[in-house]
């Protein structure tokens, strides 16, 4: 059986975070701010940097590794969405960037020069429904100029560049719905006021997202990465690891939500007894737990498959599954049997609260992923 414990890695990050208490999320939280001293210790501490290989600066650990560094991260109180992106986002560059692109940019990334935490992808007529997309990338001599609008990309305002998926063949022309899309690196620093609006969208959890406006926006053609018209293929292979990570992140939470409740029932005295002794506290959060383990195994299992190169998309998908909707169920029972005190913002349950529901939505909703098991891995006819 694998050795999933990674002490030195979980002891680590756990020492970072406790200089990072609750207050210090709750502070960020109610001022709708960004967490950067906490995202700059994790990334002077390498943390960041874990999937980069060594040759270029970082600790070339594996997806299971990063995964635990995530884990621990929402476990401690924390949000791993503020710096998730600088993790994964890296992926479609290192495996399919050319050496030059690879040696200009991955460096400074691994050391934080460089902030690679955005991925430009949905836009607000297509949604998930990625081959449709409408933003277009047309190549003019040695530049391509982008027209379009995406919605809901995160940390524009804490990154210097973003992946960006755009139309270099229309629809109408390509064989495949999934050809014709190209991947680009956009330097932010240049293309902001030039060419790219920036609009940030308000909302309930305190996660900086925003809708994307281009107009001529011109990058240079050497910023394409891979093959032109590949570029749905090069996000699939990093949505995988995307997905994984999340899973591992809802699993920090669950545990956080669920030793937080534990330890609450033990002490809340109702009626003369613990309040965790009765059996209708009890269940839900043993419901919880279990979910939550369950969850646990089938990350592994998409981070082995991930790290030895083997497809992962179902176990990836089923991982995210699992790990969202468990911890939702553990979010519910901790704010249940807390009671009022689960809303008052000092206890931390409602923030926690909030941040872990948006994973049944994103980045893809738990119904999608039943409609992708039902299809790829049951072989039932496409629904839509």
């Amino acid at each position: 059986m694998t050795d999933h414990s990674y002490t030195d890695i979980r002891d680590a990050v756990r020492a970072l975070c406790a200089q990072f208490p609750d207050e210090y999320h709750r502070q960020v939280d109610a001022q709708r701010a960004y967490p950067e001293a906490f995202v700059d210790a994790l990334t002077r501490a390498g943390w960041m940097a874990a999937l980069i290989p060594q040759e270029y600066g970082g600790s070339g650990l594996g997806l299971a590794e990063a995964s635990v560094i995530m884990e621990e991260i929402n476990r401690s109180g924390g949000n791993s969405g503020a710096c998730h992106g600088q993790m994964y986002n890296m992926g479609t560059l290192l495996r399919h960037g050319s050496a030059e692109q690879k040696a200009l940019y991955l460096p400074r990334i691994a050391t934080g020069e460089l902030r690679l935490q955005s991925m430009g992808v949905t836009e607000p007529t297509t949604g998930t429904d990625t081959t449709r997309i409408k933003t277009t990338a047309v190549r003019r001599g040695d530049r391509y100029v982008i027209n379009g609008q995406k919605v809901w990309i995160s940390r524009i305002q804490h990154s210097d560049l973003m992946i960006l998926l755009a139309r270099t063949m229309p629809l109408a022309d390509v064989k495949k719905k999934s050809e014709g899309m190209s991947i680009f690196i956009v330097d932010l620093r240049e293309a902001i006021g030039k060419g790219l609006d920036v609009r940030p969208i308000p909302n309930m959890v305190n996660h900086e997202t925003n809708e994307l406006f281009f107009e001529n926006l011109e990058i240079p053609a050497e910023n394409l990465i891979g093959q032109e018209g590949q570029g749905f293929k090069y996000i699939l292979d990093g949505l995988n690891a995307e997905r994984t990570l999340i899973a591992a992140e809802c699993i920090g939470d669950g545990r956080w939500f669920i030793d937080r409740v534990s330890a609450y029932v033990k002490d809340r005295i109702v009626f003369g007894r613990p309040i965790g002794q009765n059996q209708g506290v009890q269940f839900p959060i043993a419901e919880a737990h279990i979910e939550v383990e369950a969850a646990d195994l089938m990350r592994w299992q998409a981070c082995e498959l991930f790290d030895a190169h083997q497809p992962c998309g179902a176990q990836a998908n089923m991982a995210k599954y699992l790990a969202a909707k468990a911890s939702w169920e553990a979010a519910n029972a901790c704010i249940q049997f807390h009671g009022g005190f689960g809303f008052a913002c000092e206890y931390d349950v409602e923030r926690k609260f909030r941040e872990t529901r948006l994973y049944q939505v994103a980045p893809i909703s738990t119904n999608l992923i039943l409609s992708y098991v039902a299809e790829h891995v049951l072989g039932l006819p496409r629904s839509f």
